[in-house]
């Protein structure tokens, strides 16, 4: 699915990381639905799709606002962090993730990881693919990151990973890849070309935007945007 016909040529690669590169998507819906199921509220994936992208710091007043719970921004995140600390270890990579992120660095493209966890929450999600998070030229972490003035769809946070390659990047020659209807917002908002890989569960209709449309990052093409190939597989 796409909404362009001719893709544009690029030189740099931007990665989002919950639900594109890390499968903790399901994890954030289980601490989230322990957090409101006392109050009697379900969290649902209409839900979800508001709050994905978001900063750490912006996800509990959101949830709260949405589902109109008698709670603190600070009790929901202090429920939400002693959760964390128990379903993050279980981070593990998506299908098709390690494969490109290894092209890409084999291939000496730039790749930079723009992510709205905050460090706290990053080390707990990767700390089963380390080697692979070693990757990125850099990290730029919007939930902690001072130069990350707005959090997603603001176009901040990839506006921040373009200008921190060593030879800052031309907004028009990057691709970003994410998940979330927020990030392909700020991608696109930042000037950038955007992939999108969302979850099956993720409306339709929240799937427009983006430049291009995957179900997995097994299937990208890199040639479509002037990368180098994979190799034949025989």
């Amino acid at each position: 699915m796409t909404n362009n016909t001719q893709f544009k040529p690029v030189t740099h690669c931007i990665f989002d990381m919950d639900g594109l590169l890390l499968d903790t998507e399901t994890l954030y819906t289980e601490a989230f639905s322990q957090i409101v199921a006392p109050y009697g509220k379900i969290y649902t994936w209409e839900h979800k799709a508001r709050i994905m992208g978001l900063r750490t710091t912006e996800v509990a007043a959101a949830i709260i606002k949405i589902l109109d719970l008698p709670m603190k921004p600070e009790e929901f995140e202090a429920q939400a962090k002693k959760l964390y600390i128990e379903l993050f270890c279980r981070s593990k990579l998506l299908p098709g993730a390690e494969r490109l992120l290894r092209h890409l660095k084999a291939h000496n493209i730039p790749i930079a990881l723009a992510t709205s966890s905050s460090a706290e929450s990053y080390k707990l999600k990767t700390v089963n693919s380390l080697e692979v998070f070693d990757l990125f030229n850099h990290q730029v972490l919007g939930g902690s990151d001072p130069g990350v003035r707005r959090g997603k769809p603001c176009p901040d946070i990839f506006i921040v990973a373009a200008e921190r390659f060593p030879e800052p990047a031309d907004p028009a020659k990057c691709l970003v890849f994410e998940d979330a209807p927020n990030g392909v917002q700020a991608a696109l908002a930042a000037g950038m070309q955007c992939v999108m890989v969302p979850d099956e569960n993720l409306p339709k209709r929240l799937q427009t935007d983006a430049t291009l449309v995957i179900n997995s990052l097994e299937e990208f093409k890199p040639e479509l945007f002037g990368l180098p190939a994979f190799p034949d597989k025989a």
